[in-house]
């Protein structure tokens, strides 16, 4: 009877234990411990998907032309967030998101790491200077702090970003082995520009972060509004590998090839040739003007027109263009005999 009771009590305490853990307040994530005996080390590989093909409305070409920033990237427990879908962001983030500056960002990591010890490291990847190419970091990622959080600035915009929140790399005992994830555009809520190019325009109240979808905003000036896409095509990804002690070296930041016929990129890790998406924009053009005057001679069938003008321009096989000018017979009224 008494060892029973002691084993209905010992399951008893690892229930509550296990309970306390998953209780957790504030910004805590749900995570179960991991119990692996030693660190992982990982390759991070962020492979920008911004293409001209894949989005051509108001793709930008130059000052400054379609880039991505330096990746940030922190390894952390339940106890931190860097950022979270629905929250509005810390100033830190809001910085980074807005001018691509990390200055406040690595104080509040600082701040964190020393006041809860929820941080496990801080890492950088270098900037990727055209939409599409990629870079690369390592990370050592160690059991008290197995989630990864990161994020990357899309340049130039408002205050728009990709990355992901709380990846969680270990389970139990083990490291997970390989990880791909697409990734998709955010906007920060501190700005309220619609344009890849807009002036700066503080949102006030800030706003929460929210995804940037194909109909989100609706809003035709919106960069990313594609009406006759359900979603939009992945704008990057990001590839995590298990390391088995060595290192790598030499990763492209750019490299094309070819998947048959189609424009690709290589990567390194995976040894694919990635075809790019391509992204249908159709033509937007103006209202009609007003019918103008009748143009002819007194007593015969004169002509009057009406234009209008092409907003956007199609690319990668989108609708084309409807007629732009329109003419109609009419009797002159303005001549005399």
């Amino acid at each position: 009877v008494r060892l029973m009771e002691s084993l209905f009590c010992l399951c008893l305490w690892n229930a509550l234990e296990l309970l306390l853990f998953l209780t957790v307040s504030g910004e805590g994530l749900p995570v179960l411990p991991c119990s692996s005996q030693g660190p992982a080390l990982y390759s991070l590989v962020f492979q920008g998907k911004w293409s001209p093909r894949a989005f051509p409305k108001q793709y930008p070409r130059y000052r400054p032309p379609a880039q991505w920033s330096p990746l940030i990237a922190v390894t952390h427990s339940n106890k931190y967030r860097l950022w979270r879908l629905g929250s509005k962001a810390r100033p830190g983030v809001r910085e980074f998101a807005e001018k691509g500056a990390n200055a406040t960002l690595k104080q509040e990591i600082k701040k964190a790491k020393n006041k809860i010890h929820s941080i496990g490291g801080y890492f950088t990847a270098p900037a990727i200077r055209s939409g599409v190419g990629e870079t690369s970091i390592m990370l050592l990622i160690h059991p008290t702090h197995p989630l990864l959080s990161f994020m990357v600035r899309i340049v130039p915009s408002p205050d728009w970003f990709v990355g992901y929140d709380s990846i969680i790399l270990c389970q139990g005992e083990d490291w997970k082995e390989d990880i791909t994830l697409d990734l998709y555009p955010y906007d920060a809520g501190t700005d309220s520009g619609f344009t890849f190019s807009s002036p700066n325009f503080a949102t006030a109240p800030q706003d929460t972060i929210t995804q940037i979808t194909s109909s989100f905003p609706n809003h035709r000036a919106n960069s990313f509004y594609y009406p006759r896409l359900h979603h939009l095509p992945p704008m990057a990804r990001v590839m995590l590998h298990k390391s088995k002690g060595q290192q790598l070296v030499g990763m492209p930041m750019q490299l094309q090839c070819e998947n048959n016929g189609q424009l690709a990129i290589f990567n390194a890790v995976h040894q694919l040739c990635l075809v790019l998406t391509e992204t249908p924009l159709d033509c937007e053009v103006s209202i009609w003007s007003s019918w103008g005057l009748c143009d002819g001679d007194c007593g015969q069938f004169g002509i009057s027109r009406r234009t209008r003008f092409i907003h956007t321009k199609p690319a990668n096989n989108g609708a084309v263009c409807p007629e732009l000018e329109q003419e109609i017979k009419c009797i002159p009224t303005n001549c005399f005999l």
